[in-house]
């Protein structure tokens, strides 16, 4: 694996291989639907088109020229609630690789350079590899809830950052 590349913002294809990894792990491991895929592929583009180098990030780390991994920093609301931690994705072969943690360092570090208040991320219960890797950097369980936003019954959970 040595041949990976972190590549910062827009690439082309990147909207939809982005929504391909998310579409395939989250219906091979939890059953999500078109109704999730679908939402992905609508708020990233959403995401993409008002992108603000200034304010916002998209990473992708690249394997011999193809995406497989990406995590994105976005900071429209960030004098609000803060800097939103969004489609944070490891092809599931590379996952334990590292892959992750070099994109949460950087999403990290991304923030704090910008003086960010907190960075904030929504996910599910069940995830657990992922919810270890945001407690180990710092990441706090802050509210939780059952509820209907990947268009399956989960048990929401927001995870906070606090940078200041």
């Amino acid at each position: 694996m040595d041949k990976t590349e972190i590549k910062i913002g827009y690439l082309p294809g990147i909207i939809g291989r982005i929504t391909e990894l998310h579409g395939i792990y989250y219906h091979m491991f939890w059953k999500f639907d078109s109704f999730f895929e679908a939402k992905v592929a609508s708020e990233l583009s959403t995401f993409v088109n008002r992108y603000n180098e200034n304010q916002d990030r998209l990473w992708s780390i690249l394997l011999d020229g193809r995406i497989e991994a990406a995590i994105a920093i976005d900071g429209i609301d960030v004098h609000g609630q803060g800097a939103h931690l969004r489609w944070f994705i490891v092809a599931n072969r590379f996952q334990g690789t590292g892959m992750g943690t070099r994109l949460i360092e950087a999403a990290i570090n991304f923030c704090r350079e910008k003086n960010y208040h907190q960075l904030y991320l929504w996910t599910f219960k069940g995830l657990d590899a992922a919810r270890q890797l945001y407690e180990k950097h710092g990441f706090s369980l802050v509210e939780q809830r059952v509820g209907l936003e990947w268009g399956t019954e989960v048990t929401e959970q927001k995870f906070e950052l606090r940078l200041d």
